[in-house]
């Protein structure tokens, strides 16, 4: 009886089994004549030659299909491996293929110019205000990477705490500090990937959620790397992250210059960054405004409210306003 090993990589094997290995036992009903094993991360089957390299063949569709569309069910299963014909032909627009089916489309034009922005370019700014969908987008197109192993690693990070990063009169160890700033990213990576998944990218560092400062003296090789509100890092912070960039790695980086939290006298390193390297070939910017929110409707008339506050010339102040109220 000859033997084959397969391995399990880029995903959970509990996420593919299914509850109680229910896509297992299918598998097993399909091909009686063999013997199916797991141990793990690794399938061992045993058999007959021909009919080895026939389910070889089948499992293989089995997996493609799993590791772009996150999800497989009985009908799946039966069709990829009694007819060697795809099931679905892929959509062109669609980045990634979510949980419980969700697909993740880029839906406004700048969205999608976004896109076109990262495929052609190794450095892309996403400039816009809040609820555009600049990091939501980037982490697709970080995730859709990764699927298709164009890199290694996703590096997500942030300024954290104001962009000064001080962190240390927070309670609980350095994971729980962070957490609370680097809470969007995970929220977008859970529509993304399965709960088991992702946290197993995150434990063999697959995938790294991190503050900025965590990035100093590292060279980000064969990685997708977002920066996250870049408008709060500061002239020194900005130059350090963009000259982490190694080689076949892609960069983005968001802000929205309207929602800077610096101390009044610190320059926004992003604001300096737009200016110094907009000419340098190879970068693109991209600037998303108040028809690319995608969010709660009321938060594209916020978002026009306070843009036609700033504007006004007779603008009161902050410090203006508390001494009427006072």
């Amino acid at each position: 009886m000859n033997e084959r090993i397969i391995e399990l990589t880029d995903f959970s094997p509990k996420d593919f089994w299914g509850p109680q290995d229910t896509h297992l036992d299918i598998l097993k009903k399909l091909y009686p004549k063999i013997k199916i094993v797991t141990r793990g991360s690794l399938l061992k089957v045993y058999g007959d030659p021909e009919i080895l390299d026939e389910f070889e063949k089948s499992f293989d569709r089995l997996l493609k299909y799993f590791i772009r569309y996150n999800r497989i069910d009985e009908n799946i299963i039966e069709r990829l491996v009694l007819d060697s014909a795809p099931t679905s032909l892929p959509s062109d627009d669609i980045l990634v293929h979510g949980v419980s089916g969700k697909l993740i489309k880029a839906i406004t034009p700048n969205q999608q110019r976004l896109v076109k922005f990262v495929e052609k370019n190794d450095m892309v700014f996403a400039i816009g205000p809040a609820g555009t969908g600049k990091t939501y987008t980037g982490v697709a197109l970080a995730v859709r990477a990764l699927k298709n192993k164009e890199v290694k690693r996703i590096i997500l990070t942030r300024p954290a705490v104001e962009a000064g990063e001080n962190l240390g009169f927070l309670p609980g160890d350095m994971k729980e500090k962070l957490d609370p700033y680097m809470q969007p990213l995970y929220d977008a990576l859970r529509d993304m990937l399965p709960p088991q998944t992702l946290d197993d990218y995150i434990l063999k560092g697959v995938i790294q959620i991190a503050p900025l400062a965590f990035m100093r003296g590292r060279t980000l090789d064969n990685a997708f790397v977002i920066l996250d509100e870049a408008q709060n890092t500061t002239h020194s912070q900005m130059k350090m992250f963009l000259t982490r960039m190694g080689k076949h790695a892609k960069f983005i980086i968001t802000g929205d210059p309207g929602q800077i939290d610096l101390p009044r006298k610190v320059s926004s390193g992003l604001k300096e960054a737009l200016y110094i390297l907009k000419d340098v070939e190879g970068i693109g910017m991209l600037y998303l405004d108040d028809k690319d929110i995608v969010r709660h409707k009321l938060v594209k008339k916020i978002v026009e409210a306070y843009k036609i506050s700033e504007e006004r010339p007779d603008r009161m102040s902050i410090d203006e306003l508390k001494k009427m109220e006072g």
